[in-house]
């Protein structure tokens, strides 16, 4: 039998260290981004082969994060969570010392793999070393790392780039692994093996789905979407792949994943709910960094500066939620974090061409503040009422869907600010012309009219910068509805206090 909660010794530092691991992976999913450009001149690539960096690390992690909820059963989850961490750490030592892009991409994916099973493992033994009334708290403890790593990723990398090297971003992680695996290594309790044959043709199908859709999200905007070959063949690989593991899964005495844990309403509510919270948390992030930049020209170390205040609020929006979470319905407390984020979006879209920094602060305090008031009573209400045999493979899916909410919410507001952009711009130019009258050039004496040119080409700059403003609070309006459209969904979740837990036939 694994150990349960009041047989665990040091359980602190048990939490401490997951929580450390919790950070160490999750801030590698942002912290490259500021450092590409140094890194494609260290590593001599182009464009195109720079943004692999990113995406290789993505659909490795988004693949391997399928196979976790059976990797735990058969080999038990501390052999399974102590491999992860000294796979990733070794991974973001050869990230380190990569000279080549091929190089760094192999890495990236070894990373990816290694690192995607550390955040459901991470959160299923949180969930058991602590007793059902404490679960609350505990998620909150694990959720300040999920929630905020993202956000402090951008400000860390930019800094590590700018005062050391690039390579420090990965290396980071090396005294961060050491401690994380040491730690748990000695203190971790481990869990029940569960024998359960492997369901290979399933995960196959479904890692086609996965990495076709990260492929799709992440290649998308740059070969016009489906005027391409390569998107038009993934999405016929994500209906074809879907299809049959479905097929399959119906016809299979052991299926890949459990049907038996997609019975749980507030599970497979929570996972709808994780997929909206995933495209807004991302989505901003993937915004607000080139909002402030190209549009008001506030300086990169700026920027960092301005985001860092919404990882403030999330934290103390989860210090607050842990304390009422135990204590009350979790379900008012998600609407409450509802409201908050449609109040901050609401207040991004009255941004002009230039926001005074305050403003900036302000919203991302709120929004960050009503994002931690989502995410701790939601991963708490998901796993109420699931029996606990099932919280490794329901954890994974979980950390998939929040994944997979972050992809396409930044694809998404990508593809309809590119789109906005350009139809701003054609609708404000529409009446500016060389001819027009109060900007003709065809008026205007000869030697003058190079100054006339100069003046005209000022002027269709600001039109191009003023339709990127409109873009973009019109993609703040959007996130926002989309908020508001999902606050239904907490009709359908049940209150987990009047519910009894099942166990797993």
């Amino acid at each position: 039998m694994s150990a349960s909660f009041t047989e665990i010794p040091y359980r602190g530092v048990v939490v401490l260290a997951i929580m450390l691991a919790t950070i160490m992976q999750v801030l590698d999913t942002t912290i490259a981004n500021v450092a590409l450009p140094h890194m494609q001149g260290s590593l001599s690539a182009t464009q195109d082969q720079i943004v692999w960096i990113l995406t290789s690390y993505i659909v490795a992690s988004a693949i391997m994060t399928l196979p976790t909820g059976w990797l735990a059963g058969r080999y038990g989850r501390k052999r399974v969570y102590l491999c992860a961490i000294l796979g990733f750490t070794l991974s973001s030592l050869l990230c380190g010392v990569a000279t080549s892009i091929e190089e760094m991409v192999l890495f990236r994916i070894l990373q990816g793999c290694f690192g995607a099973s550390m955040i459901p493992l991470a959160q299923s033994t949180m969930l058991d070393i602590n007793p059902r009334e404490k679960h609350g708290s505990a998620m909150a403890l694990w959720g300040m790392g999920v929630m905020i790593g993202p956000i402090l990723g951008p400000t860390l990398g930019g800094w590590l780039t700018e005062n050391y090297n690039w390579r420090w971003v990965f290396l980071i992680n090396l005294p961060l692994g050491i401690v994380t695996f040491t730690v748990l290594a000695l203190f971790m309790p481990d869990s029940e093996r569960v024998e359960r044959p492997f369901d290979k043709f399933g995960f196959f199908t479904l890692s086609l789905v996965i990495g076709s859709l990260q492929l799709l999200l992440d290649r998308g905007e740059q070969v016009d979407w489906y005027q391409s070959p390569e998107i038009l063949l993934y999405t016929v690989l994500i209906g074809a792949m879907l299809w049959m593991y479905v097929v399959h899964s119906r016809q299979t005495s052991h299926p890949f994943l459990t049907p038996a844990m997609f019975r749980d309403r507030n599970l497979v509510t929570s996972l709808f709910f994780i997929f909206f919270t995933g495209i807004i948390l991302l989505a901003t992030m993937a915004l607000l960094p080139p909002y402030m930049q190209n549009i008001m020209g506030y300086p990169v170390l700026d920027v960092g500066m301005l985001m860092a205040p919404r990882g403030v609020g999330t934290m103390f929006g989860m210090m607050l939620v842990g304390k009422l979470v135990n204590r009350m319905d979790p379900r008012p407390l998600i609407l409450f974090g509802l409201a908050m984020t449609a109040i901050s979006l609401y207040y991004m879209t009255r941004f002009a061409t230039f926001v005074p920094p305050h403003m900036l602060i302000w919203s991302g305090i709120i929004q960050g503040f009503g994002l931690g008031f989502i995410f701790i009573p939601l991963n708490t209400i998901a796993f109420a009422t699931l029996a606990p045999a099932y919280r490794t493979e329901a954890a994974s899916v979980f950390s998939l869907v929040r994944n997979l909410g972050s992809s396409i919410g930044i694809s998404l507001v990508m593809v309809v600010l590119s789109r906005n952009t350009f139809i701003n711009s054609a609708y404000l130019s529409e009446s500016v012309t060389p001819f027009s009258v109060g900007f003709g050039l065809a008026q205007i004496p000869a030697e003058m009219q190079e100054q006339g040119a100069a003046g005209f080409a000022m002027l269709s700059g600001e039109i191009a910068r003023q339709a990127a403003t409109i873009a973009y609070i019109n993609d703040f309006k959007m996130m926002m509805w989309i908020v508001l459209a999902s606050a239904p969904l907490v009709l359908l979740l049940s209150n987990p206090r009047k519910i009894h837990v099942p166990q797993p036939t």
